[in-house]
């Protein structure tokens, strides 16, 4: 190979700018700037409410979901909750809200007071997965409640399988 095209493959290595792309190698939009699964501006308390609400006469469990559309977890955590899979599986079972949580860990979280009025102090990790009664009353642990930070690495079917075991009884 001669320098001219050497220096040219090489080129054609090198790393893109922000908003560059070639037909080789796309440039991806970040997933958090596409979902709006847990949106800021939606009024946090009477989402709540609502879930709370549609569950007593329903006769539905609520899952209320304290997450963010930065947070990898959170948005797994969402999409698994929003699939059709868990629809057929769960819709009958249970009412999923999603509400935003900001940035805790550095200072800019939102909607906190609503997350420690269910019992989880010192949220610094996203999401916070809970299941209330349609009297709002919490029913899975505060630990359990925290422990969805991994979400994205339980996978669909572990996540799923949460919902079986909560549905049989199972403390949790």
């Amino acid at each position: 190979m001669n320098l001219p095209a050497f220096l040219l493959a090489l080129a054609a290595l090198a790393p893109l700018g922000p908003g560059q792309s070639t037909d080789a190698f796309p440039v991806e939009t970040p997933a958090a700037a596409t979902t709006n699964y847990y949106p800021a501006s939606e009024d946090a308390d009477f989402a709540l409410e609502s879930a709370i609400a549609e569950a007593r006469v329903s006769g539905r469990y609520a899952v209320i979901v304290f997450g963010a559309d930065w947070c990898h977890d959170s948005r797994t955590l969402a999409e698994v909750l929003k699939s059709d899979e868990f629809t057929a599986r769960f819709g009958k079972r249970f009412v999923v809200t999603f509400i935003d949580v900001g940035e805790p860990k550095i200072g800019k979280g939102r909607n906190l007071a609503i997350v420690e009025g269910l019992g989880l102090r010192n949220l610094r990790s996203t999401p916070a997965l809970f299941a209330l009664s349609g009297k709002g009353q919490r029913l899975n642990t505060a630990k359990d409640a925290r422990s969805w930070r991994n979400a994205d690495s339980r996978g669909k079917a572990v996540i799923m399988a949460w919902f079986d075991t909560f549905l049989a009884g199972q403390k949790l």
